[in-house]
């Protein structure tokens, strides 16, 4: 089982709709006990309590663009986050100019105290985030206003070690097995010599999740998530209407997995979907599916509260 998780929270674009909420996305690193979310727009948190997350363990939110379908739920989720007792864990909140200054003269202005560490991070193009084992990038895409993809991206990982082989060497299970993990040479009761190097895979490669912003077509996008395991990305419109995303600055379907197919990723993600194609009456969501596989065929299309394991 998977410990990198996405839950999509809201898939929808603009408005909610019965069946899909504004945006927000989940990313949980389950190991660690940590949370990011990227975009909050409105009712992010009544989605948080009908999923299986924890605003305890919320670590990182990520904002693409203050667009009001992806910023309006982030002041009442802090705030909520503030009156749950014994969450006093910092919140760190990455995002465009001006994000800080809105979500300040908000909380001021409406008498809202925060009970833990808040900062907010004013994001520019490259890295903006590292630690022992993760690093976020983010690149400016071609939206109305400024908006930014953010590529997840985990550090190189340790080899798995082939506690079978060493079974077979002789090397009993316990403390032993823990310091030829940490690569250490032992010499068995019967002279045997151990080396933990060589029960030791190579190391893995890194696990990348590339989360986009609202977008037309941009090299950005491809340039971001090159060798990506996941880009989820925007596809607000079909084909048909590709004069008017490109007014909006806007995707559709075939566009964002024109961007996939460029960047070689393994799968691509379909949200931000417009509310015209899911009516009460009809539904044309398979279409908008099929314009993306007939590009890209690893295409999935986000649904509200769906979890998609990565790696």
């Amino acid at each position: 089982m998977t410990d990198l998780i996405l839950t999509f929270l809201g898939t929808g674009a603009g408005s909610p709709s019965r069946s899909r909420n504004v945006t927000s996305v989940g990313l949980q690193w389950v190991q660690r006990g940590s949370l990011w979310l990227f975009d909050c727009g409105e009712a992010t948190q009544h989605q948080v309590l009908r999923s299986s997350l924890r605003l305890s363990r919320l670590e990182h939110i990520y904002i693409t663009h203050l667009h009001g379908d992806h910023v309006f739920g982030l002041p009442g989720l802090l705030a909520s986050r503030s009156l749950v007792k014994d969450i006093t864990t910092p919140v760190t909140i990455f995002g465009p100019p001006g994000l800080e200054e809105w979500l300040r003269t908000t909380l001021r202005l409406t008498h809202t105290g925060i009970g833990y560490p808040l900062t907010v991070q004013t994001v520019t193009e490259g890295l903006i985030y590292e630690d022992d084992t993760r690093q976020v990038f983010c690149r400016r895409l071609a939206h109305r206003v400024e908006s930014f993809g953010y590529a997840a991206v985990e550090k190189p990982r340790s080899g798995a070690f082939d506690a079978a082989k060493a079974l077979a060497l002789g090397v009993p299970p316990g403390p032993l097995f823990g310091r030829l993990k940490a690569g250490e040479t032992l010499t068995l009761p019967g002279g045997q010599v151990v080396e933990g190097r060589t029960l030791i895979a190579p190391p893995r490669p890194g696990r990348k999740v590339v989360i986009c912003g609202d977008t037309g077509a941009t090299p950005a996008v491809a340039g971001l998530a090159r060798g990506a395991d996941v880009l989820v990305h925007e596809a607000t419109f079909l084909t048909e209407q590709a004069d008017r995303a490109k007014e909006s600055g806007h995707s559709t379907a075939a566009g964002a997995a024109a961007a996939a197919r460029e960047a070689g990723v393994g799968t691509l993600i379909l949200t931000h979907i417009s509310p015209r194609y899911e009516s009460d009456s009809s539904s044309r969501l398979p279409e908008l599916l099929a314009e993306a596989q007939a590009i890209f065929p690893n295409t999935l299309l986000a649904e509200d509260f769906r979890t998609y394991g990565v790696g």
